[in-house]
């Protein structure tokens, strides 16, 4: 069996699980602590821990709500409005040739974290998906969350 080392992973493996709502918690970081890249009114950007891939980014209401219908206009406006800005910055700090951008709604659709609603922005790149997934099933993401969150910086 071959195996891809990743050492890194040890300590959310054997390590303590954070409780409560990571984006709830997030509304109270200060930008460019704690993963948070961005805020706005009604919004804020964070990177994923586990990304699909290199810039991923979450978008998600300051306000735990698990449904769309829940959101107000307000919120959805500031939303997309957060998310094109995130969308611009990437296109200028990694130069993506396309992105997915989703929303994942109940665990059976994929939510990891089901009870807070946020937007999957995930920039895609020509060869992305080359032999590693493909063959092995592994991903291999090739910066360091802390020099992403450090590029992110205005």
């Amino acid at each position: 069996m071959n195996k891809l080392w990743a050492p890194w992973r040890i300590s959310y493996i054997t390590g303590k699980k954070q409780k409560g709502c990571i984006f709830c918690k997030a509304v109270n970081s200060k930008v460019n602590k704690d993963l948070v890249i961005a805020k706005s009114q009604f919004s804020i950007a964070m990177l994923n821990k586990y990304p699909y891939n290199n810039g991923h980014i979450m978008i998600s209401p300051k306000r735990h709500v698990s449904q769309i219908e829940k959101l107000t206009k307000e919120e959805i406006a500031d939303i997309f409005s957060l998310l094109n800005k995130c969308k611009n910055k990437l296109d200028k700090k990694l130069h993506p040739h396309g992105y997915n951008i989703g929303i994942n709604i109940g665990r059976d659709a994929g939510a990891g974290i089901t009870g807070h609603l946020h937007v999957h922005l995930v920039p895609r790149y020509r060869g992305d998906v080359n032999f590693m997934p493909s063959v092995s099933g592994v991903k291999v993401i090739s910066q360091s969350l802390e020099d992403l969150a450090k590029l992110m910086e205005d």
